[in-house]
This record gives C-alpha cells, structure tokens and sequence, in this order.
C-alpha cells in the first residue's frame, strides 16, 4: 500500500466520522438519550479500532518503506557497479579497437610499400639491362656471403676476351669456374599466362628454346680451354624459373648437362658455394702439407740432437760420479790412518828413564836410522794412494 492510498483512506474515514456525527446529531433531537450514548460508544468504539489499524499500516507502511529503501539502495548500488565495470569493459574494448586499427593502419602502409616493390620489381623486370644488373647483384650478394674475397673476381675478362658475371678462383683440378646469370623472364610469362594446352606448347617451346641459346652461349664464351675448368654455371636469379624448368622440360636440362653447363638457382648456387669454399679448404691444407712436413723433419732433428747432448751430458754425470767415490775412499783411508797414529801416541807413555838400553849392537852411523814407517809397521803402499 502507498502513501496515496493511505491518504484516501484517512480521508473517508474522516468523511465517515463526519456524516455519523451529523446523523447522530440529528437523532440526539428526536431520539432517546440511551440510543443516544449506545451509537457514541459504538462510534468510540469503532474509532479507536479504525486508530489501531491507522498505527498499524503507519508502521507497515515504516517498514515498506525501508525495506524499498534498502532494495533502491541495493538496486542502485548493482546498477553503479555494473555500469562501471561496463565502462571499463568498454573503455578496454575501445583500446583493443584502437590499437587493432594501428596495427591494421601499419599493415596497410606495409602493403603499400610491397605494392610499390612489386610494381618497382616488374619495372625492373621488364628491362632487359636492369634485369641482367638484378641477377648480377644476386649473384654478387650470394657469392661474397660465402667465399673469401681472394677465392672469386667479378667482371673477370679471360684471354678469349669475353667477360664473365664472376669467376671463382679455384686449383687445379678443376681449375676456375665462371658464372653467368641469365633471366628468360619473357618467356616464362608467356608459359604462365598461357591460357590453353596449344598457347601452353608454344610458349613452352620457346622457353626450352630461351634457355639453350643461354646454354650455347656460356659453353661457347667461357669454357676455355687450358684456362677454366671443362664445365660453366647458368644462374637464374628465380627459383619459379628453376622449378618451371626442372618439372616441365627435363630435357633440355639433360641436353645443358652434356653441354657442360650446370644450372643453379638461388638455393642451389649456396649449395654449390659452400662446397667451393670445402674445396678451397682442402687445396690450402695440401699447400700446407709440406711445409708442415719439413717442420716435422726438423723437430726430429731436434730431438736428436737433444737425446745426443743428454748422452754426453750422462756419460760426464757418471765421471764425475766415479770421481767422487774416489775421493771419498781416499779421504776415508787417511782418516783410518791418522786414527792409527793417534793410537800409538797414547799407548807411548811410559818414562824415559824406565826403559831398558836395547841389548842389539848399535848399527853403524853409516847405515840410515829406522824410519817411520819401520817403527809403525806401516807399508808404502798405504801411505802412497792412488
């Protein structure tokens, strides 16, 4: 119940109290007091009844009224939290858009860029010259990416006065080897945008025939005898072309095989490269050989040399050695000696006036007196070492 109709309902119990009011008014003229007092406490009666329920939907009405607060309250707050985690969920929705279109924005420019390069390159492509130059700085790019500046020459002129695109420097056998880079573009279009099998032959035709005057060409010009190697390389600067070549006409790649002429493509030409630059390897490790060998020969010479010295060296250790035990038996038989002597001074103690004349003659002053080595009993051959 809302406050509007509490209102109403305020209102004609007012009016109702009014009209009994007024009746009961114009009964008190006519009727009994006793009536009288029964409709004035029925009326009291029924009006505090009527202030009862009053109170009672005044505090229904309280307790609706918070209830719908708490609720509104609730609802609100949902609202709020929901409408600001929808903002954000938009705002980061927005971002992603945002950044998504940059990256769109930066794809766009790239593909403009590739559309110039592509519409430059087909330029390029359409001119004879600037295509030669474009499968020359190819050739250059691949080559000095892998081989050392030494191992090649580009516009090498030979003795035939040809010049070639690039000339790898390689020992005998098999000797240099020379590169030419040619680009039958017109005809390979022609073979692509064929629209029927006998558009299709013809231009098929004419790129086997394209591609074996090239053939001719390098095996005429830069296979020279005593001066290149027996073979040439044919570069294509596509490997379309190469694969066209490979899958749709074998035999004109069997026919550039006995003419000695090898044709590669960009992948194919790395290949060949790095087994130029092993070749190279194998031909400075034999240069290499003998002077390695010679330093070999001259470190045994060495050691030699040395185990000689170190024999001689051995030979004065043991002198020396053999010396030395000399020295110390030597020095030994004279320390026994002086022992000996200190010896006999020790038992000479006895006085001069004790002893007894010696009953012997006397020898004569002629003969030589007793020696030291008489009265000692010492031998020559101990007082004499060698």
């Amino acid at each position: 119940m809302d406050s509007q109709t509490l209102i109403l309902a305020i209102v004609a119990l007012v009016a109702v109290v009014a009209v009994l009011w007024i009746v009961l008014g114009r009964k008190s003229e006519d009727g009994s007091a006793a009536s009288h007092d029964a409709l004035i406490a029925q009326l009291s009666a029924n009006q505090a009844d009527l202030a009862a329920r009053l109170q009672m939907m005044t505090e229904s009405q309280s307790v609706m009224t918070r209830t719908l607060e708490e609720r509104l309250d609730s609802i609100t707050k949902r609202l709020g939290d929901g409408l600001t985690e929808h903002s954000q969920r938009t705002g980061d929705v927005i971002k992603q858009v945002h950044e998504r279109l940059a990256v769109i924005d930066a794809a766009q420019k790239n593909l403009n860029n590739l559309t110039d390069q592509v519409v430059g390159l087909q330029d390029i492509l359409s001119n004879k010259q600037a295509r030669g130059a474009f499968g020359e700085i190819q050739l250059n790019d691949l080559v000095s990416d892998v081989l050392p500046p030494s191992a090649y020459e580009f516009q090498a002129t030979l003795s035939n006065g040809k010049r070639a695109d690039c000339l790898l420097k390689l020992p005998n056998p098999p000797g240099s080897i020379v590169i030419d880079s040619k680009f039958p573009l017109e005809s390979y279009l022609a073979l692509r945008n064929a629209e029927n099998d006998d558009e299709r032959k013809v231009a098929l035709r004419g790129f086997g025939t394209d591609v074996m005057n090239h053939v001719r060409t390098i095996a005429d010009k830069y296979i020279v005898a005593g001066e290149t190697a027996e073979s040439a390389l044919m570069f294509l600067p596509s490997e379309a072309v190469y694969a066209e070549l490979h899958a749709s006409m074998p035999d004109v790649v069997e026919k550039s095989y006995r003419a000695r002429v090898w044709i590669v493509s960009p992948t194919t030409m790395m290949a060949t490269l790095n087994t130029v630059r092993a070749v190279l390897k194998d031909a400075r490790m034999r240069e290499q050989a003998g002077v390695i060998q010679g330093e070999v020969l001259k470190l045994l010479e060495d050691v030699v040399r040395l185990d000689q010295r170190v024999g001689k060296l051995q030979t004065h250790f043991n002198q020396a050695q053999k010396d030395i035990g000399d020295i110390q038996t030597s020095s030994g038989k004279i320390s026994r000696r002086a022992e000996r002597i200190e010896e006999i001074q020790m038992e000479d103690t006895t006085p001069a006036e004790e002893l007894e004349p010696p009953k012997t003659t006397p020898k004569p002053a002629s003969k030589t007196p007793a020696t030291l080595s008489e009265g000692l009993d010492i031998s020559d051959d101990d007082l004499f070492m060698t």
